[in-house]
C-alpha cells in the first residue's frame, strides 16, 4: 500500500468556513452524494442483510460498490485522491447515516477504512500519508478499522489495557487485546489504541506484523460487520508507527469523531425503524381498522419520530462544529449521550409495534433492534 510522493510536510484538508448560523441543508453536492448513497443502502444493501447477518459478513460485491462510490476517500486530502478541500465532517455523518438506512452492520464493514483515512487525514505525517492513503482512496481500499475497545465488562476509553513501551532503539512494543473491530480477519491495516508512558496513544499496525493475531468474536448484533477480537503479544513496530505524536488532544478527538460516526449509524437505522413500523402499523388491520388509529400505537410512533430527529440535530450540531474546526467534543458527548439512551429504545419500540412479528426474522426490525443496542457502547472501529 506505499507509494512515492514528492510532499516534504503533510497534507492537511482546512477546515470550512463557519457560518453565522446554524444551518443543515445540505448543499447540492452532498445533496447528490446522499442521493446515491442512499438508492445504494435500498436497493442493494437492504435485500443482502438478512443473509449477511445470518453469515456474519458482508458481501464483496457490496464493498466494492461502496468503494466505487468514493465512501473511504471522505477524509482524505486532495494531494493523495480525496473528494474534498475541506474537511467533510458533516458530509461523512449524511453519508453513514443514509448507508446505515439499508443496515447498520453492512454500513459499519464498508465506513470502517473511511476511519483510519480520517486519522490519517487529521494527524498522520508525510511518511505514513503517503505509504497508505492513495490505497485507502484508491479503487479497491484494503480493509481497516481503528481498534479501541477492550474486552472488559465495565471499559474506559481513557484507561486503556493494551500498552505501548518504547524501546532503547526508539521501537514500540505493544501488548494487549481489542474487541468488536470489524472486519477483524481480513483487516490489512488497523489503528490500535495503546497506553504509552500514561497517555492514550495511537499506532499504525499492517496486519501482517508478528505477534499480532485476530479471531472471529460474532457478536448479538453487527453480525456482517464480522466483529473480531484482537491480540497484541510482544507486537514490535517502528518509531513511524506512531500517530499523532502521543497528543492527548488527539485521542480525545479521535475519540469524539467515532462517536459521531456510531451517532450517525444509529440515525440512519433509527429512521429505517420509523418508515418500516409507520408503513406496518398503518397497513396492519385488528378489529376492522388499522391499528394505527388506536392512541396508544399512534402516540408511540410520534415519539419514535420526535426522538430520530433529535438525535439527528444533535449529531449534526456536534459535525458541523468538527468541520469548521471548532471545539465539539462537549456536542459529540451530548449527542452519544442522547443516542445511546434513545436508540435502543427506538429499536425495543419498533419489536413491540409489531406484536409477535416483531420478534421474528420475517421483519427486519429486530435485526435492526440487536444492532441499535451498539449506538450507546461501541468506542473506536470507525470516525467521521
Amino acid at each position: 500500500m506505499s507509494t512515492e510522493t514528492d510532499l516534504v510536510e503533510p497534507a492537511r484538508q482546512r477546515s470550512a468556513a463557519p457560518g453565522t448560523s446554524f444551518d443543515i441543508t445540505p448543499t447540492d453536492e452532498q445533496r447528490m452524494l446522499v442521493e446515491a448513497v442512499r438508492a445504494f443502502a435500498l436497493k442493494q444493501v437492504r435485500p443482502a442483510a438478512t443473509a449477511a447477518d445470518t453469515a456474519c459478513s458482508t458481501p464483496p460485491q457490496l464493498l466494492a460498490t461502496a468503494a466505487e462510490l468514493g465512501l473511504a476517500a471522505l477524509g482524505v486530502p486532495e494531494e493523495y485522491g480525496g473528494v474534498f478541500d475541506t474537511r467533510a465532517t458533516v458530509s461523512a455523518a449524511l453519508v453513514a447515516e443514509a448507508l446505515a438506512e439499508g443496515d447498520m452492520s453492512i454500513a459499519l464493514a464498508c465506513l470502517a477504512p473511511a476511519g483510519v483515512a480520517t486519522v490519517l487525514g487529521l494527524w498522520g505525517d508525510a511518511d505514513q500519508q503517503a505509504a497508505y492513503l492513495p490505497a485507502l482512496a484508491g479503487e479497491t481500499p484494503p480493509a481497516a478499522a481503528i481498534a479501541i475497545a477492550e474486552p472488559r465488562v465495565i471499559g474506559d476509553p481513557f484507561e486503556l489495557q493494551t500498552s505501548a513501551r518504547r524501546t532503547p532503539e526508539g521501537d514500540y512494543i505493544l501488548d494487549g487485546v481489542k474487541a468488536l473491530v470489524p472486519r477483524a480477519s481480513d483487516a490489512e491495516l488497523l489503528v490500535v489504541a495503546a497506553e504509552l508512558a500514561g497517555a492514550p496513544s495511537l499506532f499504525l499496525v499492517p496486519s501482517d506484523t508478528p505477534g499480532l493475531s485476530a479471531v472471529a468474536e460474532p457478536a448479538m448484533g453487527l453480525r456482517a460487520a464480522a466483529t473480531g477480537g484482537l491480540t497484541l503479544t510482544d507486537v514490535k513496530l517502528p518509531g513511524s508507527a506512531l500517530v499523532g505524536a502521543s497528543n492527548p488532544q488527539v485521542y480525545r478527538e479521535l475519540l469524539a469523531l467515532s462517536r459521531l460516526g456510531w451517532c450517525a449509524l444509529a440515525v440512519g437505522t433509527a429512521q429505517a425503524v420509523l418508515d418500516y413500523v409507520a408503513d406496518y402499523v398503518n397497513q396492519r388491520v385488528a378489529f376492522g381498522e388499522p391499528i394505527s388509529n388506536r392512541q396508544s400505537v399512534a402516540f408511540m410512533v410520534a415519539d419514535i419520530a420526535i426522538e430520530v430527529e433529535a438525535m439527528r440535530l444533535a449529531t449534526y450540531r456536534a459535525a458541523g462544529l468538527a468541520e469548521t474546526g471548532r471545539e465539539f467534543i462537549r456536542e459529540a458527548a451530548l449527542a452519544r449521550a442522547l443516542v445511546g439512551e434513545h436508540a435502543m429504545r427506538i429499536g425495543s419500540d419498533g419489536v413491540q409495534l409489531l406484536g409477535g412479528h416483531g420478534y421474528t426474522k420475517e421483519h427486519p426490525v429486530e435485526r435492526w433492534y440487536r444492532d441499535l443496542r451498539a449506538a450507546g457502547m461501541m468506542e473506536g472501529a470507525l470516525a467521521l
